[in-house]
């Protein structure tokens, strides 16, 4: 589960630097991108613990009932993961609509707080700037 949990971390990391990158050049491939690195960094950290789960809305669940209700991670972090996974889903299936340069912004800075709650809860993983 260590190394599944360290593949998870690095892809979370190597995902949120392609979304910093294509803010301004594709905010709509920014936001998914910055979902994905929230997806794979909470991923790890649910590795770590021992738990996996198949589906985006079982990490969801599991990230807003072991995280948020048991008061480990703040309110603003669960709202931050639910607004990357409405921002993915304009991205990926809007049809017409569009995520703005500044929600993909915002939804870069988001994602890297959830790296930080995550690297927070266990320091033995590389900062993302490593």
């Amino acid at each position: 589960m260590k190394e599944f949990a360290a593949a998870e971390w690095q892809r979370a990391r190597r995902t949120l630097g392609s979304g910093q990158q294509l803010i301004s050049s594709d905010p709509d491939s920014a936001a998914s991108r910055a979902y994905y690195a929230a997806f794979h960094a909470v991923t790890c950290l649910f590795a770590l613990r021992g738990q996996s789960f198949s589906k985006h809305s079982a990490v969801r669940a599991a990230l807003h009932r072991e995280l948020i209700r048991s008061g480990e991670w703040p309110a603003e972090l669960g709202q931050a993961y639910d607004l990357l996974l409405d921002l993915r889903e304009t991205a990926d299936y809007g049809g017409m609509s569009r995520v703005s340069a500044a929600d993909a912004r915002n939804a870069v800075q988001k994602a890297a707080a959830i790296l930080d709650a995550v690297r927070r809860a266990h320091p033995e993983l590389p900062q993302c700037d490593e």
